[in-house]
C-alpha cells in the first residue's frame, strides 16, 4: 500500500507539472484591419483612420466588444500606394481579419477591394470618394463618406453661383482620386456654361511647379481648382503666390489636414475645401471629440471621426446578426439604420451613403471652418 501511494503521489505530481507546462490558450478575439497610408507623404491621412478606429474599438472592448469577444485592430500601410495596397489586402486576409475598414486612397481602394472581394471579406472605406469604388458590383464593400461626382458637383455650384467665376484652371495630380475629382469638377462647370481655360496635370512628388505657375499666369485665371492631395496642394498654392497670381485657390477633402496649412503657410489663407458637414460639430460626437482633446490632446479632424462611425456601424451589425459573415452583414448595413458620432447613417443598395451633402469650407489662420453665408 505504500508503494502504491508513493506511485500515486507522484503520478499526482507529474500531472500537475504537465498542465503547468502546457501553453497558455490564446483568448478568443475578432479581427478587424485597419489600411491606409500610416506612412508615407499621406501619413496624416492614415493617422486620422487609425485613431478614430482605436479609440471606437477601445471603447467598444470597454462595453464587451463584439459577440463577448474582444475587437484587435490590425493595422495595414500601404503609403497611398496601388500595388502596396494589394499586398497589404494579402496580408490581412492571411491574418483572418473579419473586416477591412479602409482604405484611404481611391489608388489603393479598388486594386485592394478586388482581393478582399475574393475571400469575402466585409470592406468599409471611410475616405475612398471615386465612383468607381462602388460601381463594379461588389456586395460586401461600402463606404461611409460621399461620392466624388457629388463632391465636384458642389464645387462647381459654389464655383459659378457664389462666385462668378469665368476663367477656371484644373490642375490634377494623374490619380485615381486627383484626377477622378478634377474630372467631376470639371464636367458640372461646363454643364453650368464655365469652360475651363487650362487643364493640367501634375506628378505625385513633385516639388518644383513653376513651369505650371508660367501656364496658369498665361492663362490669366481667376480660380484654380486642385484635385488631389494636400502635400501637392500646400506646395502649388504657396508657389503660385510666390510668383504672385492672386487667383482664388480650392480643393477637395484631399487637404483636409492641417498639414496643408503648415506646408501652405500663409499662403494657405482664403484657400476654399469641399467637405462634408463637421462631424467635430455633430451632438453625439461631443463626448469622443473631447476625449480626444483632453486625453489625447488631439483635435479629430478630417476624417477621424468617419473611421470612429465606421467601427460603430460594424459593431452593431455584428452583433445584432450575431454572426461576422461579410455577405450577412453588409445585406444587414444596406437595410438599416445607424446612429454614430457623425450622425445617421444610411447605405444605399451600391454600399454609398443614400445622403452625402457637401459643404464648402475656407482655411483661415492655419485652420479651416465652414462658409455660412
Amino acid at each position: 500500500m505504500t508503494i502504491l501511494k508513493a506511485l500515486f503521489n507522484l503520478f499526482s505530481v507529474l500531472l500537475i507539472i504537465g498542465f503547468c507546462q502546457q501553453p497558455a490558450i490564446a483568448k478568443e478575439v475578432i479581427k478587424i484591419a485597419l489600411a491606409g497610408p500610416l506612412t508615407g507623404s499621406y501619413a496624416q491621412f492614415g493617422a486620422q483612420l487609425e485613431k478614430g478606429a482605436r479609440l471606437a474599438v477601445k471603447h467598444l472592448n470597454q462595453k464587451g466588444g463584439i459577440m463577448g469577444k474582444q475587437v484587435e485592430l490590425i493595422p495595414g500601410d500601404d503609403a497611398c500606394d496601388p500595388k502596396q495596397a494589394r499586398a497589404v489586402a494579402n496580408n490581412l486576409v492571411n491574418q483572418n481579419v473579419v473586416a477591412v475598414i479602409g482604405h484611404f486612397c481611391s489608388s489603393s481602394t479598388i486594386p485592394a477591394s478586388e482581393v478582399y472581394a475574393e475571400e469575402q471579406i466585409l470592406q468599409i472605406t471611410p475616405a475612398s470618394t471615386n465612383p468607381k469604388v462602388t460601381e463594379r458590383n461588389i456586395n460586401t464593400l461600402l463606404r461611409t463618406c460621399g461620392r466624388d461626382d457629388q463632391q465636384g458637383a458642389a464645387a462647381a455650384e459654389y464655383i459659378a453661383r457664389k462666385l462668378k467665376a469665368k476663367r477656371v484652371a484644373i490642375i490634377h495630380d494623374k490619380t485615381t482620386y486627383g484626377q477622378g475629382l478634377a474630372d467631376e469638377a470639371r464636367k458640372s462647370l461646363r454643364s453650368l456654361g464655365i469652360q475651363e481655360a487650362l487643364y493640367e496635370g501634375i506628378s505625385i512628388g513633385d516639388k518644383d511647379y513653376s513651369a505650371l505657375v508660367s501656364k496658369i499666369k498665361k492663362a490669366d485665371v481667376e480660380l484654380i481648382y486642385f484635385g488631389g492631395l494636400h502635400a501637392e496642394a500646400a506646395l502649388i498654392v504657396r508657389q503660385t503666390r510666390d510668383q504672385g497670381v492672386k487667383a482664388l485657390f480650392m480643393s477637395g477633402d484631399g487637404i483636409v489636414d492641417k498639414a496643408f496649412a503648415d506646408v501652405a503657410g500663409t499662403a494657405s489663407e482664403g484657400v476654399l475645401m469641399t467637405f462634408q458637414a463637421d462631424p467635430r460639430k455633430t451632438p453625439a460626437a461631443q463626448e469622443v471629440v473631447n476625449e480626444f482633446k483632453q486625453k489625447e490632446q488631439y483635435d479629430p479632424e478630417g476624417y477621424t471621426l468617419v473611421s470612429y462611425a465606421t467601427v460603430q456601424v460594424l459593431a452593431e451589425t455584428y452583433n445584432k446578426i450575431n454572426s461576422t459573415n461579410s455577405i450577412k452583414a453588409a445585406q444587414y448595413m444596406k437595410s438599416h439604420v445607424f446612429d454614430t458620432v457623425i450622425g445617421v447613417i444610411r447605405f444605399d443598395a451600391k454600399g454609398d451613403l443614400s445622403t452625402s451633402p457637401y459643404v464648402i469650407y475656407r482655411w483661415h489662420n492655419g485652420t479651416y471652418a465652414e462658409i455660412t453665408n
